[in-house]
């Protein structure tokens, strides 16, 4: 069982340092320099840029998968809309965006609004309600 043990490590550790040899010729969608600035943001410390790199290949592998379920919420949602005939223009909203986010534990919730309400916006100020 131990010369099992020992093969199965040996292959996982050729097979870490092919990824990580690849790494060095990866240039990611996320700039190394952002997702370092990030990294020190949270108190993570690195000297080895694969480290880095690895991180921005997962976050970028990670917003490709919440845009490609966002496509798929936004194309069920046009479907669903018969009002719209034939115009099917994709959009990507915020409750696409919301519902893709849902599915990886990520719950996103409108704030509320800074501004008066809409039906105190529509009453008249108390200065002019006077005047009228």
């Amino acid at each position: 069982m131990e010369a099992g043990q020992d093969n199965t490590d040996e292959t996982m550790r050729k097979e870490v340092e092919a990824l990580l040899g690849q790494l060095d010729k990866f240039h990611p969608t996320i700039p190394d320099s952002v997702t370092d600035y990030y990294l020190r943001k949270t108190g993570f410390q690195t000297t080895d840029p694969r480290v880095t790199r690895a991180i921005s290949l997962a976050a970028q592998k990670f917003i490709a998968d919440v845009a490609h379920d966002a496509l798929q919420q936004s194309k069920l949602r046009i479907d669903n809309d018969k009002s719209r005939g034939k115009e099917r223009r994709i959009v990507l909203t915020s409750p696409d965006l919301s519902a893709s986010m849902r599915t990886y534990g990520v719950h996103i919730m409108k704030p509320e609004s800074l501004g008066i309400s809409a039906p105190a916006a529509a009453a008249a100020p108390p200065a002019e309600a006077g005047k009228q």
